[in-house]
């Protein structure tokens, strides 16, 4: 039951870049739906878990509002990116913050990377090269959307760190609610600076993204991740791009080359080799 529900929290994820696609409201207002139409739901899972909603020291709560903010900001531009680049290519590059998180757990370490990080490394360079120079053979919006995944995937890693010293004396449900809250005004202001429509006329891509990348997928991440080591988690995080080349191929026609066959593989492989090292960084 645990593999499976991280095999299908893994595949909700991966379905949420195309419920983005196919939101009228703009891509970073169909970020601050995810987040608005999440809220009710997430309180009652924090309720549910008996999780502390309330009563944070004012350190803490300074702590959760500048995670709210990055987390907005890793949004943002993730949901831009997804507008601009291939499907396959915004799932991959906005879940690079395994690997930058490896480098940031080496310099944190003051040591010397094992052969295996330089590998994961090496790997995630030359097959970020693969695809972002295809990108630029598509189209400079193309190269400009993955820039932009790879954007949110350093907002993301800077949203963990924020929050890592505060999951083990609150919930995840309650931080990710008041992360939330916090995030929810940042978007609101991005998406009307940006001229973007916020009210949709069509609601049901914004509550599938909703559903499948804030309640199903997340949900399902944080009941089995405890019950698996991270090269399985590595492993199982693959079937996201993979589902996202499918979905792109099926609903947007989009195609990969061999060269970005052998891009997507060389990052992907970097991905697992730096989930295979969490333990040790």
């Amino acid at each position: 039951m645990h593999f499976l529900a991280l095999l299908t929290g893994n595949v909700a994820l991966a379905m949420g870049p195309w419920f983005v696609r196919l939101a009228d409201s703009g891509p970073v207002s169909a970020g601050l739906w995810r987040l608005t139409l999440a809220l009710p739901l997430l309180w009652l899972l924090g309720r549910y878990k008996r999780e502390p909603m309330r009563g944070y020291a004012r350190a803490d709560w300074w702590i959760i509002i500048a995670a709210g903010v990055v987390f907005a900001l890793d949004l943002a531009s993730w949901h831009i990116g997804i507008e601009r680049t291939r499907l396959a290519n915004a799932t991959l590059f906005g879940n690079s913050g395994s690997l930058i998180l490896m480098v940031w757990g080496l310099v944190a370490l003051h040591r010397r990377p094992h052969l295996r990080e330089y590998a994961a490394v090496a790997m995630a360079l030359g097959g970020a090269g693969l695809l972002l120079g295809r990108s630029m053979e598509i189209d400079a919006r193309t190269l400009a959307g993955d820039l932009f995944c790879i954007l949110a995937g350093l907002f993301y890693v800077v949203y963990i760190l924020l929050v890592q010293r505060l999951r083990d004396r609150f919930g995840s449900w309650s931080l990710l609610f008041w992360s939330s809250v916090a995030g929810c005004p940042v978007l609101l202001f991005t998406a009307l600076a940006m001229g973007e429509p916020v009210m949709p006329q069509n609601w049901w891509p914004l509550i599938g993204l909703m559903l499948a990348s804030q309640i199903v997928g997340q949900g399902l991440l944080v009941y089995s991740l405890g019950h698996f080591p991270p090269l399985v988690i590595g492993l199982v995080l693959l079937t996201q791009p993979a589902i996202s080349v499918v979905v792109g191929w099926l609903s947007f026609g989009e195609v990969l080359a061999l060269a970005d066959a052998v891009g997507m593989g060389l990052v992907a492989g970097a991905l697992v080799l730096a989930r295979a090292g969490e333990n040790k960084v």
